[in-house]
């Protein structure tokens, strides 16, 4: 199924414009792995980084499953690759089935929307145990935006690198 991506509204107010910006970003990061196999979404662009497409969305989807539902909604949870909370785990895509992958990403982001949607608003706030801190929903969608705009321009490069596309 070919991902829609939205453009942001050019009029909105302030959670509605975070998240289909939000949004925007999630869906570039499945448009550059689109339409690619397994083993190119686990082929890593600039060795010796092993980075790859498919690392990136498994990371991804920890990082959605770790702001959302365990930081927001404070959901016991464990890490998704991890028994032993290591992220970097993510990452090593060497061996990891790319529909899994995408199914685990979607589940995720899924879970995040409902969280961001029932949050009565963008104050509400969650324990991000590894900063010892409270943040807001409002943080966290901006978090979101920067990890995914930094990670896209990684995906940017590396399936060019694996296919020769460029753009979206």
């Amino acid at each position: 199924m070919p991902t829609e991506r939205i453009g942001p509204p050019l009029r909105a107010g302030e959670r509605e414009t975070l998240r289909a910006f939000l949004d925007f970003h999630r869906a570039t990061l499945a448009l550059k792995c689109e339409g690619l196999t397994d083993e190119q979404l686990r082929r890593a662009a600039s060795p010796p980084s092993t980075l790859s497409l498919l690392g990136l969305l498994r990371h991804l989807a920890e990082v959605e499953r770790t702001w959302f539902r365990r930081v927001i909604a404070a959901e016991d949870v464990p890490l998704i690759w991890s028994a032993t909370g290591d992220f970097q785990a993510a990452y090593d895509a060497r061996e990891a089935d790319g529909a899994e992958a995408f199914e685990v990403w979607r589940r995720e982001v899924e879970h995040a929307r409902r969280i961001e949607r029932e949050a009565e608003s963008l104050d509400v706030t969650g324990h991000q145990a590894r900063w010892g801190e409270d943040v807001s929903l409002r943080l966290v969608m901006l978090h979101m935006m920067h990890e995914y705009a930094r990670h896209n321009g990684h995906a940017d490069l590396i399936r060019e690198a694996v296919d020769g596309s460029v753009g979206a």
